[in-house]
């Protein structure tokens, strides 16, 4: 079945060529002109089966675009690819803030869009569970070896070390794609997870900006430095809800971030 992909588009124009550009991919487009329209589909239409990602028009006549996903990610975690006419970089860094997962500047092409939706698409899909290696019949043993006595029973092996663990105050579940602060579990966007995810993975290590980009917007190559501010300020105030005197994300001035040792 063709994925569906919503668009949020005011100018008939510019949705008439997304949508071509994706029917011609296998996909199925679907249109809409204002965000209120948007947010309806999203949240299920008797009979309509949701969309796999939404391309969202920032200038919308009945609400900001901005204003469209920070009510969205209240009750769906569908990818959103943001289409702004705006270059300052402010606007792309609160996209990103608020849960959006890339952006395109007008004008673009839109077998560019197309691409990059494949490529979240593909990120974002539930890995398939490894099938079962099959079963190998052992040869008979020789009647000498079956009547041999068994052998001593020898030493467990030398464990390798083992890598560093998660700080205590985290639970990583990372096949349920969540991350557990002091028992609870946190609510957030993809990119605020794979970050906080690398941190938890490497408690005390600074990360450089640069590392931390390259570590969770491998699809984003077009990462600016302050998105990372961006998203270290959310996954701040998030986890200071959960333990308000704790500071569990450290800054290196200069450096990067590091996450705090228990």
């Amino acid at each position: 079945m063709a994925r569906t992909i919503l668009i949020v588009e005011d100018e008939q124009a510019i949705a008439d060529g997304i949508a071509y550009a994706l029917r011609t991919d296998g996909f199925a487009p679907r249109h809409v002109m204002l965000g209120e329209q948007a947010l309806a589909v999203m949240r299920g239409e008797p009979g309509t089966a949701l969309p796999d990602l939404v391309v969202l028009d920032i200038g919308l006549p009945d609400m900001s675009g901005l204003e469209v996903c920070r009510r969205l990610r209240q009750f769906s975690d569908a990818p959103v690819i943001f289409l702004t006419a705006r270059s300052d970089e402010i606007d792309r860094v609160v996209g990103l803030e608020i849960g959006a997962d890339d952006y395109v500047t007008k004008p673009f092409s839109p077998r560019e869009l197309v691409a990059r939706i494949r490529v979240i698409l593909r990120r974002v899909a539930p890995a398939a569970a490894p099938a079962a290696a099959p079963a190998v019949a052992s040869p008979v043993a020789p009647a000498a070896a079956l009547a041999a006595p068994p052998a001593a029973a020898q030493p467990p092996a030398t464990q390798p070390p083992c890598a560093p663990q998660a700080a205590a105050p985290f639970e990583l579940r990372a096949l349920e794609a969540r991350i557990l602060y002091r028992g609870r579990p946190l609510d957030l966007t993809r990119y605020e997870y794979l970050l906080l995810k690398t941190l938890v993975e490497h408690p005390g290590h600074v990360l450089s900006r640069a590392q931390l980009m390259d570590r969770v917007w491998t699809d984003s190559p077009d990462t600016l430095d302050r998105t990372v501010d961006a998203h270290v300020k959310s996954l701040r105030a998030k986890l200071r809800a959960v333990a308000p005197d704790a500071d569990a994300i450290q800054t290196h001035r200069g450096l990067g971030y590091s996450l705090a040792l228990p």
